[in-house]
């Protein structure tokens, strides 16, 4: 899968497939404008840490091609870029391209507007292209470390859809399948906006990987079974500590994986990672609106009176985690001197 996001260079124009509508439909959204993708990230047409990078840095083109030439179309590029970059709090991957293209504006702050479109352009093209890349070298990494015969479960959906293509997580499935390993998935559910089961079966089914759906909370009875060797899960982002937010729920199937003496990975490009962090308890919780909780389908299963919580991620601590998979290996603990060499490692490069 890697069309999902596709941009059209001539009619300047960003297509994604609307994930809200898998896995019934397959449908494009078209965003013109920087406002088309703010409302497409914050309704959920588009998730998933990398994906809302790439879809942020095509953003900015947009935000540069929809700031016109005018005196003070600067002013007007800089808002917009600001406003895209707090369009949903919790995934670091959002701001960490806009500054990425606001780092090459600022750099060239003597080109017109014309020129930064085309910086823009081609550095979006390459932030896509890296993204895919990372995301096959860290599951070729994190094929070492599931077993031939492994059933492993995942949370959510870390897979093409969540990324620019191949995917974090269900990379690390794809190349285990790929080196001959005989791998079966459990897809948790996902409450309430079932990435598992609508996303993550899907993906899978589509690729012959063999997969089976299970209600968030039978993460424990599926463990106790025996039927759970490895637990493998996305990020949105990871503190400097290791402390990893991913979608609500991550943090139970960890502390269920610890009771059963489950290894509980975590996988994500080192973009996700964010220094600035010192431990979860910096990264924003996202809430969400209440009537993802309240209804289903379209048709209230709550009743009115009662208010709900709708937290859309949880914070997993470092010491639950065996190791952090990203496209330069994996991170073993102890996480925060781990990431610190990595990240070390990279500014030398």
């Amino acid at each position: 899968m890697d069309d999902h996001i596709r941009f059209d260079p001539e009619a300047l124009t960003l297509h994604l497939l609307d994930q809200r509508l898998l896995p019934d439909q397959e449908v494009h959204v078209s965003c013109r404008t920087v406002q088309d993708v703010i409302a497409a990230l914050q309704n959920m047409v588009v998730r998933g840490a990398p994906a809302i990078g790439v879809t942020a840095a095509w953003g900015c083109a947009l935000a540069a091609a929809g700031a016109g030439n005018g005196p003070d179309w600067r002013d007007r590029l800089e808002t917009g870029l600001e406003t895209l970059a707090r369009a949903r709090p919790t995934a670091v991957n959002l701001r960490w391209a806009v500054d990425r293209l606001r780092g090459l504006w600022r750099a060239r702050r003597d080109a017109d507007q014309p020129a930064l479109l085309a910086l823009f352009l081609d550095e979006a093209r390459r932030m896509q292209e890296e993204d895919v890349a990372a995301c096959k070298a860290l599951g070729r990494f994190g094929a070492d470390c599931l077993q031939d015969g492994d059933s492993v479960l995942t949370h959510c959906n870390a897979g093409a859809l969540a990324t620019a293509g191949y995917g974090t997580a269900l990379g690390v499935i794809r190349a285990a399948v790929e080196q001959g390993k005989r791998i079966r998935v459990i897809a948790d559910e996902t409450r309430p906006f079932l990435q598992g089961a609508r996303l993550t079966a899907w993906e899978l089914a589509r690729d012959n990987i063999p997969v089976r759906v299970a209600c968030d909370n039978a993460c424990a009875l599926l463990m106790q079974k025996g039927l759970v060797q490895r637990v493998v899960v996305g990020a949105d982002r990871i503190a400097a500590n290791g402390d990893a937010a991913n979608k609500i729920g991550t943090l139970g199937v960890a502390i269920l994986a610890r009771h059963f003496g489950i290894p509980f990975y975590v996988a994500a490009p080192l973009s996700t990672i964010d220094p600035a962090a010192a431990n979860g308890a910096a990264i924003p919780i996202e809430e969400r609106p209440a009537g993802e909780v309240t209804h289903m389908g379209g048709r209230r299963i709550c009743p009115e009176s009662v208010p709900v919580y709708n937290f859309a991620f949880d914070v997993t601590p470092a010491a639950l985690i065996a190791g952090i998979i990203t496209e330069r290996g994996v991170l073993r603990p102890p996480l925060g001197p781990a990431i610190a060499h990595i990240l070390a490692s990279c500014r030398e490069v």
